[in-house]
């Protein structure tokens, strides 16, 4: 099923670099970002979490979460959502071949468009540096959710975004990157629940300054260094 675009303002959009698209469709991504974030997340969520019989996909691309949620999760439902023009073309292949249903969404996710407390999990993977509109999002995250329903937030933080290679193969909007600890504040303000049990903060090697050649070199990862990455498993509380 297919919604269209939204007659409303449209929030503030920045689109991916030509390379970008092309990094989102390579083995690298889907394999070293995606599934690995994936299964870290799953590690994070709480007892008694689930089921997920809908999930809301924020910033779906090209739709490569699609297959990985429905395997791991088996819900009735997965609602792409996405402010790139062209989502239709772009996910097509990815919603033909997903074993749960797909719905997309063209709209933006400082505004939603869903009912309030329908969706069992919203599913945010590098999505949530690209939105420049962060508190109305993690606002309409929260309002969709149903009590008790989880965010799945994978992001990589100020540290990684502010990176030169990344400044020059990507687009992001430079001004609203935040630290790990900044969007664990962002998220309780928000009014999301977690402990630390349902944190993680990977340093994984694509997020090092020296992409792990130091680690290759036999060196030990660091424990005293600025965190690149931050997963995260966070409630809306039942009342």
């Amino acid at each position: 099923m297919h919604v269209s675009p939204l007659s409303l303002p449209a929030p503030a959009y920045v689109e991916e670099t030509r390379f970008g698209n092309w990094f989102l469709n390579t083995p690298t991504w889907k394999t070293h970002v995606l599934c690995r974030a994936l299964d870290d997340l799953q590690t994070l969520l709480p007892p008694g979490a689930g089921p997920f019989e809908s999930i809301v996909d924020v910033g779906c691309g090209f739709g490569h979460s699609f297959a990985e949620l429905a395997r791991r999760f088996h819900p009735r439902q997965i609602i792409g959502l996405d402010a790139a023009p062209e989502l239709q073309q772009r996910t097509a292949e990815a919603v033909a071949s997903c074993v749960s249903p797909v719905q997309l969404l063209e709209c933006h996710a400082a505004a939603i468009a869903l009912p309030e407390a329908s969706v069992d999990m919203v599913f945010c993977h590098q999505t949530f540096h690209h939105i420049v509109e962060q508190e109305a999002a993690l606002a309409e995250f929260f309002r969709v959710l149903k009590p008790g329903g989880c965010l799945l937030f994978a992001e990589s933080t100020r540290y990684y975004i502010h990176s030169l290679p990344i400044k020059l193969l990507f687009r992001h909007p430079m001004d609203v990157q935040r630290t790990a600890d900044e969007y664990l504040a962002q998220l309780r303000s928000a009014g999301f629940a977690f402990e630390r049990s349902n944190i993680s903060l990977p340093y994984l090697w694509w997020s090092r300054p020296d992409l792990g050649f130091f680690e290759w070199l036999g060196r030990p990862v660091p424990t005293q260094r600025n965190e690149t990455m931050v997963n995260l498993v966070a409630r809306k509380p039942q009342v």
